[in-house]
């Protein structure tokens, strides 16, 4: 093997080697973030725990997304799971590439969150996919972000971060039921999966 070989030779493993590192990192990083979700939840309490469940964490479901600025002055009525409309505005249009396909989704603000000074730049992302009904909660899963998430013109979207509302674990509360804009086509195999007590 000539020199230069072994220098290319040495490239591709000190790549592999780094993106294996960077993989390792990031899934201990969500299977942190998992923990931390499950040990404050308000809803799910003791050994209910143990019932909530995730996918494995996956890189390729963290995505850059283009974002696009939406001026909503109006606002619309969201549905929710109890038929008691909450006030959105739209926010923000999201383009993306997941699983090799072009997929939108859009970003709202809560009217009753805009008036508090905690959360007046909390952003809101309900949405569904193909595994909802199956394998993730059929009332879809949601995302969370602030204002300065957005850097320029774009925004990572990581659906190893999707929730459950309150709803997929009990009854009695309101929770938004995505807008049919915001379904996606693909499976999102990423982020928390159905709550195994009582097969919700």
């Amino acid at each position: 093997m000539n020199f230069y070989n072994k220098i290319i030779l040495i490239f591709v493993c000190t790549t592999a080697s780094y993106s294996a590192s960077a993989q390792a990192n990031y899934e201990d990083s969500i299977r942190e973030f998992q923990k931390n979700y499950v040990d404050g939840h308000e809803v799910v309490k003791a050994g209910d725990k143990n019932y909530m469940s995730f996918y494995k964490p996956d890189i390729a479901c963290r995505v850059v997304a283009s974002f696009k600025k939406i001026e909503d002055k109006k606002g619309f009525e969201m549905y929710t799971s109890e038929g008691k409309p909450a006030k959105y505005f739209v926010f923000g249009e999201l383009t993306f590439v997941v699983h090799d396909t072009s997929q939108k989704l859009f970003v709202y603000q809560s009217e009753a969150l805009m008036k508090t000074e905690e959360y007046k730049d909390y952003l809101f992302v309900p949405f569904g996919d193909a595994s909802s009904g199956f394998e993730s909660y059929g009332g879809g899963r949601y995302l969370d972000f602030r204002m300065n998430d957005i850097k320029g013109k774009t925004l990572t979207i990581d659906f190893n971060k999707a929730y459950n509302p309150y709803c997929a674990y009990a009854t009695g509360y309101n929770c938004p039921l995505p807008p049919k804009e915001n379904l996606l086509v693909v499976e999102i195999k990423a982020g928390e999966k159905n709550y195994g007590k009582g097969m919700h």
